[in-house]
């Protein structure tokens, strides 16, 4: 729920907690992200893609909401045997009590093989290693608003959404400017009449109730 104050990684954009373990000579890298939306976590991933290009395995498990929850997760076992990677890393993240958080585990092989089990237990044990070291912050209680405003006010009302440390869900520039938000608690009435100074009423809003 957006309302339930939970853990998240205290990283800023693009920066990388990471860990490291040998097993049976394979090479087995958690690197770990803050990834407030999806679009945050398939960067975080690609970043890391990058960076261990010459890896044949860059497996990734993302929770891109609050902790525990279901609504935006992904994982994929990049080339290892189905089932061996993405949906145990993907237990462990959703298992962790951390929020908006990606894991991306490179491996590099030893030579020897792990075995399904030795695969699943590497990964999962890669990710929970690194979810118990990253440093975490709370994310305050929040409230779901949507709206919708003129072109010409985006860059301002982006400004306000960062200036109260907002969460963009979701935006649409289609045929208007849509947004749809997560505001800390104790700032959403005021962040709402801001809205409405700035655009003089010319607003559509809805606060979500979930």
């Amino acid at each position: 729920m957006a309302d339930v104050s939970y853990n998240i990684p205290d990283l800023r954009p693009g920066e990388v907690f990471r860990v490291e373990q040998t097993i049976k000579r394979s090479r087995f890298i958690a690197s770990v992200g803050h990834t407030p939306g999806v679009e945050e976590a398939k960067a975080f991933i690609e970043q890391i893609k990058a960076e261990f290009e010459d890896a044949r395995h860059n497996c990734w498990a993302y929770c891109a909401g609050a902790a525990g929850s279901t609504d935006r997760i992904g994982a994929s076992d990049d080339g290892e045997p189905h089932g061996t990677a993405g949906r145990p890393m993907l237990t462990a993240v959703t298992h962790s009590g951390i929020g908006e958080v990606t894991v991306v585990v490179t491996r590099y092989f030893g030579g020897i093989l792990l075995g399904t089990g030795g695969l699943v237990k590497a990964y999962q044990s890669s990710v929970k290693m690194a979810l118990e070291g990253v440093p975490t912050r709370v994310r305050t209680k929040t409230k779901r608003i949507k709206f919708s405003v003129e072109h010409r006010f985006v860059n301002q009302v982006l400004r306000k959404i960062e200036a109260v440390n907002g969460r963009i869900l979701e935006k649409n520039f289609d045929m208007g400017a849509d947004f749809d938000v997560e505001i800390p608690e104790d700032l959403a009435e005021t962040f709402a009449k801001e809205l409405e100074e700035l655009t003089r009423g010319a607003l559509l809003i809805e606060f979500v109730e979930e």
